[in-house]
């Protein structure tokens, strides 16, 4: 390991994203550990599953060892250059106007008569052929 650490931008590093080429992020480190996805206790789909963001919470979330955390110093390769790293993404509910908010609640308003009217209709539906084919008969 150098001791000045090569500097990666994040666009590169997320290119390595294949079992063959697999390079993660995690507490703005770098770590190449494609020597490792045959060895990772939770299989090669959890390192890829890191792969193209900044994986530090998910690496903590899991709770590794404190043996495993030394492991990592042999799959150092740099740092990331913490200007390339795309802001985090959370979900937020998209933006309504006043119209549409409002427009979301008629479907409900419309369901509630529908769900009386159908009744009414099919009952009136029924009458009406049973008064048709008793006139029929007669």
């Amino acid at each position: 390991m150098a001791s000045d650490p090569k500097l990666h931008v994040f666009e590169e590093v997320a290119k390595h994203n294949e079992t063959k080429d697999c390079w993660i992020v995690i507490s703005g480190k770098v770590y190449d550990v494609t020597p490792f996805m045959d060895d990772h206790p939770g299989g090669d789909e959890v390192l890829l599953a890191a792969t193209g963001k900044d994986a530090t919470n998910d690496f903590e979330d899991i709770g590794h060892s404190d043996e495993a955390r030394e492991m990592m110093d042999k799959y150092y390769i740099g740092k990331i250059d913490p200007a390339t790293v795309p802001s985090k993404r959370t979900f937020s509910k998209p933006l309504q106007h006043a119209a549409a908010h409002s427009a979301n609640k008629s479907p409900d308003f419309v369901i509630k008569i529908l769900q009386f009217l159908v009744p009414l209709l099919i009952l009136g539906l029924a009458f009406a052929v049973r008064h048709y084919t008793k006139e029929k008969l007669s």
